[in-house]
């Protein structure tokens, strides 16, 4: 089958990226007319043929400017599938009555998906969240040319170029000099390398001796109190309660019932009442 011929789907940079390049070049580019044409095709009729036309014809354009983002360490095949999504949306998008080629307006699309995707998967936490942020992301890694920390002379010239602030710079490029730890160690590390992990620099609250004492004390205290309120009530009453919900085993108001001859409803009746006297006992145990 010609490669011009080919469904989108087929074309995948992530299973074969060096088959994949050399099958998008392998496809013809197309000539004023024939993307006019195609364009009407698809803005008039809907055409999902003009459209995958539209989009086969293109994708050595998406190749082009995924390569210009090879600098952020992010697989080139991922960088090629975002921009595909952006020309995508592009070919959806485009309006031939504009006068415009189609590769002029799909750049700006296919910019974004990259974009958002470099600021997606580049960093674990986010370098930049807003839109000024993100504009001067992409454009201070462009300008800073060399690795060493920008002087105040370039601070001021390229803040100056991008309409920011100095000290909005000078943030953005600490960001970017920045590193990602990871919270634990990492399984390979040796002992001495595993207690440098940030997990091990904060404090345990459960480790607290103080903290400890107290809630021993309120334990036995509660148990204490449960205890005297239990020998307040009368025998059945303190045997509902046991069995239905301080046995290991517990009973349900049916057996209970079969126990004491009643029904089931008086044996909830009986334990509604025996758990109120047992919060009115606790609560006079507290207060005394």
């Amino acid at each position: 089958m010609s490669t011009s011929l080919l469904p989108v789907g087929q074309l995948s940079p992530g299973n074969d990226l060096g088959g994949y390049l050399q099958a998008v070049n392998g496809i013809a580019v197309l000539s004023p007319e024939e993307e006019r044409e195609l364009a009407y095709r698809l803005y008039d009729d809907g055409d999902l043929e003009a459209a995958r036309r539209l989009v086969l014809s293109h994708l050595r354009f998406v190749v082009h400017i995924a390569r210009s983002y090879s600098g952020y360490g992010l697989p080139q095949a991922d960088l090629i599938q975002e921009g595909n999504v952006g020309l995508m949306k592009a070919v959806k998008r485009f309006d031939p009555n504009q006068g415009v080629r189609l590769v002029s307006f799909a750049v700006h699309w296919i910019k974004a998906e990259i974009h958002e995707f470099v600021l997606r998967n580049w960093r674990i936490v986010k370098i930049a969240t807003t839109k000024a942020q993100r504009k001067l992301f992409f454009n201070l890694r462009s300008a800073k040319k060399r690795l060493a920390w920008l002087n105040n002379d370039e601070v001021a010239a390229i803040a100056k170029d991008l309409d920011v602030k100095p000290e909005t710079v000078r943030d953005m490029e600490g960001r970017l000099a920045a590193f990602d730890a990871g919270y634990d160690a990492a399984p390979n590390d040796d002992e001495e390398s595993a207690y440098q992990a940030p997990a091990y620099f904060l404090d345990d609250a459960a480790a607290d001796p103080a903290l400890k004492l107290e809630d021993s004390d309120f334990e036995e205290d509660s148990t204490r109190r449960l205890q005297l309120a239990l020998k307040e009530l009368d025998d059945r009453s303190r045997d509902i309660l046991q069995r239905r919900w301080l046995a290991e085993d517990k009973a349900t108001l049916h057996d209970l019932a079969d126990v004491y001859g009643v029904s089931a409803e008086r044996i909830r009746q009986l334990e509604k009442n025996a758990m109120k006297k047992l919060r009115l006992s606790i609560g006079d145990t507290l207060t005394a």
